[in-house]
């Protein structure tokens, strides 16, 4: 008995052994005729052939987040490539190049740059917001009769302006101020562009972070639309830590809508944000609406997940009318591109 067991085992260990040899020899065929690649298609229409996928996506990556031209600010682009593994005939060539300029002929270049408005009217441009602060300066020095009306706009747009250099633009906006004996009276008020509605409620503004993804347990909408203007984390001159959210610009007026339905835990002005609305919705969602013109809501006050409750604004620490759109969970910012736009 013993000795049949073993002559079965040594039969099965050859065939074993047979079987290993022939996928090996069938491996090698293969791989001396054909390597592993990727397909690459646009929208569904095949584009070519990849042998690095993390290259080429990586060069894609690069141009839509700096462009090419130095002064672009980011690229929009509506459609990435969709990838898929195979076996590519080893004679057959990767068009990289091909793929790339295509994809960028479909891009959109935004540049960024900075208006100088009086009473709301784009007067003069600027490539950076130092020189457009270095102009409000001058005309400040100078008692400029219009300075009170003079704002700085942080603009983007697919067609770069003409810009202007510091002299020429304080020359072009300077107004010599008017010989005007004005009357004491404590009790005149100066009336401020920033129209500050009265705060309800309470608010979390900790600036904590995190680059990570968690899971909301909610859906989202789009608050608003509109360019993109100041991405997560991004650091400028004009605040003092790492954005904790998103600004996304547009025209002053346009109606906010709450991006899931919840409860308004606070209403009015907070500083920096200027006029800010807060909803917290489950899960320790919470999400923030900052730099509004109006709000139409109070804290305490529950919403519907669509439903108007403010207008953009330029309220607070803001260069021109945008949306500042946080998303915390549990204090924590988030960055919202992880859930929209």
């Amino acid at each position: 008995m013993f000795k049949k067991v073993l002559i079965h085992t040594r039969r099965t260990m050859k065939l074993i052994i047979l079987i290993s040899i022939s996928i090996l020899a069938i491996i090698a065929v293969i791989a001396s005729f054909y390597k592993i690649s990727y397909s690459v298609s646009l929208n569904g229409q095949m584009m070519g052939y990849t042998d690095n996928k993390s290259k080429l996506q990586s060069e894609i990556n690069n141009y839509i987040e700096k462009g090419e031209d130095e002064n672009a600010a980011f690229v929009q682009v509506d459609s990435l490539p969709e990838y898929k593994i195979c076996l590519l005939k080893r004679n057959v060539k990767s068009n990289d190049n091909e793929i790339f300029d295509t994809i960028k002929s479909t891009g959109i270049p935004y540049y960024r740059y900075y208006a100088i408005l009086e009473n709301q009217e784009e007067k003069v441009y600027v490539p950076n917001f130092t020189d457009a602060e270095e102009i409000v300066n001058q005309l400040k020095q100078k008692s400029s009769s219009n300075i009170d009306s003079i704002t700085i706009a942080e603009k983007y747009d697919s067609e770069l302006k003409v810009m202007d250099n510091i002299d020429d633009a304080v020359a072009s906006l300077y107004v010599e101020p008017k010989n005007v004996v004005v009357a004491s009276n404590k009790n005149t008020s100066k009336t401020s562009k920033n129209t500050a509605v009265k705060a309800t409620g309470s608010v979390n503004t900790a600036m904590t972070i995190s680059g990570t993804k968690v899971a909301l347990g909610i859906s989202l909408t789009k608050p608003v639309s509109g360019i993109i203007s100041s991405r997560f984390g991004a650091r400028s001159s004009i605040r003092s830590s790492a954005h904790t959210g998103l600004d996304i610009a547009t025209s002053t007026g346009t109606p906010v809508i709450a991006a899931a339905s919840g409860t308004v835990t606070f209403a009015g002005w907070k500083g920096s944000y200027g006029n800010l609305m807060v909803i917290t919705h489950s899960n320790g969602v919470q999400t923030y609406y900052g730099h509004c013109s109006k709000l139409y809501c109070s804290a305490g006050q529950t919403v519907s997940q669509g439903q108007t409750i403010a207008a953009v604004g330029s309220t607070g620490n803001s260069t021109g009318p945008h949306l500042h759109f946080e998303i915390r969970v549990s204090g924590v910012a988030y960055n919202p591109q992880n859930y929209l736009y």
